[in-house]
């Protein structure tokens, strides 16, 4: 796509390539980082349970909370490989720029292993 502010780049906008560079980085993120494709397998069951038992709103609960730890994993990657990039060896600045990024994983990794046990007890307990 071309950068009006730069004027670089390709002329046109093609959503194609859009969605083939999309499930690139996915692709990269789900074989490259086991943590990742853990958090896929573990979402995609709960999912299905919520799909089966047609819990729509658990389902879509389930499904936002996953798609925001996915985000967060997926640029705290991009912010540890920029910062490998721009500076290979040690930095303090660096090192706090990776925590910072790390935590924000953190937390979202929290709120989705909550969201998804509590989805789990919920239909375990309407399975009974």
């Amino acid at each position: 796509m071309r950068n009006k502010f730069l004027g670089t780049g390709q002329q046109g906008f093609n959503p194609i390539r859009k969605l083939r560079i999309a499930y690139s980085g996915l692709r990269y993120a789900i074989l490259n980082e086991s943590s990742v494709a853990i958090e896929i397998i573990l979402s995609a069951l709960v999912l299905t349970a919520c799909f089966y038992y047609r819990q729509w709103l658990d389902f879509n609960i389930v499904l936002v909370a996953t798609g925001l730890m996915l985000i967060a994993e997926m640029v705290n990657t991009a912010i540890e490989a920029l910062c490998d990039f721009v500076e290979a060896g040690h930095n303090e600045k660096i090192g706090i720029i990776k925590d910072v990024a790390s935590a924000a994983v953190g937390i979202s990794i929290l709120v989705w292993s909550v969201t998804l046990l509590m989805e789990i007890v919920r239909l375990w307990q309407g399975v009974r």
